[in-house]
């Protein structure tokens, strides 16, 4: 069964309304909502709720309804997602990442393997592809950093992707992990890949767009928070990663570009979050915060 796309065309203030609305309706439900930025220039953003086929006629109508009152003017539009085996395909020819006990490597490559490595086998997952070793080495850097320095009793991956970094914690530390998506394929992978790496009763893989979820209530508040996204929603989700942060916790942000560093290291600062260290990889930053002293 096909997975499809609904979603309006609007500016980046009515899109966030609009994601606000589609939560009120579908915060409960296992269907993943989301914001996209078009054209930044023209302010052109989409709202849009992930679903099976089989759902649409529903999902449309309580989507219609949803926005009626506010939104009457916008167009519902469908889009088919592919069911395209992207995920193998970008990790053709991907040679082993290492980053201090850490080694990601492809099932090709299980002969790389040391006595002494946390070996993860990963033949999936968008978060390799070019220019995101960098920020994924960096991420596994810092989580190794963490469990060494502080108590971890309980983390959070927000934005998994191929799961890499969930797995990496649980591998290294007995503890338990939320790992968040928005993007339910994402979700399926990263769930098959801790399957892979014998980890997968010891995760809780979860579809959930930002932070509308009861998942975060559940599991938090976080010891250690990992979000291996991009600089601009990092930035606009600081206030709410922060409430989900245990006293003393620490945080891992990553897929940031170099020259945006600052603006995120601002954003989280004025959250009361101390800057530790920011590590340099390939052009992308990985900087890791505490709350309270480093």
């Amino acid at each position: 069964m096909s997975e499809i796309r609904l979603y309006v065309s609007t500016t980046e203030q009515n899109a966030n309304r609009v994601l606000d609305l589609l939560g009120f309706e579908f915060g409960e439900e296992d269907f993943a909502i989301a914001t996209t930025e078009v054209d930044e220039k023209a302010d052109i953003w989409e709202a849009s709720i992930y679903l099976m086929m089989e759902d649409e006629e529903a999902v449309r109508d309580r989507f219609a309804g949803a926005i009626a009152e506010e939104f009457a003017e916008l167009a519902i539009e469908r889009e088919v997602i592919p069911d395209i085996d992207w995920i193998a395909k970008s990790l053709e020819g991907l040679t082993p990442v290492r980053a201090g006990r850490f080694l990601v490597h492809g099932s090709h490559d299980r002969d790389k393997v040391q006595v002494h490595d946390i070996a993860i086998e990963i033949d999936a997952g968008q978060a390799f592809g070019t220019g995101h070793h960098g920020t994924t080495a960096g991420c596994l850097e810092v989580i190794e950093t963490v469990a060494r320095s502080r108590k971890v009793r309980n983390a959070l991956d927000l934005g998994t992707g191929s799961g890499v970094l969930a797995i990496a914690v649980r591998k290294l530390l007995p503890i338990p992990v939320l790992a968040t998506d928005i993007d339910p394929i994402a979700v399926r992978v990263a769930r098959d890949n801790a399957r892979r790496n014998k980890v997968v009763d010891a995760i809780d893989f979860r579809t959930a767009p930002g932070f509308h979820s009861t998942a975060f209530r559940e599991y938090g508040p976080f010891d250690l928070v990992i979000a291996n996204i991009l600089a601009r929603p990092l930035i606009k989700m600081a206030p709410q990663l922060v409430t989900h942060l245990a006293p003393n916790g620490s945080v891992i942000l990553s897929g940031i570009l170099a020259n945006q560093r600052w603006k995120v290291i601002a954003a989280y600062s004025g959250q009361g979050l101390s800057h530790v260290r920011t590590i340099w990889r390939n052009g992308w930053v990985t900087i890791h915060f505490t709350q309270g002293k480093g």
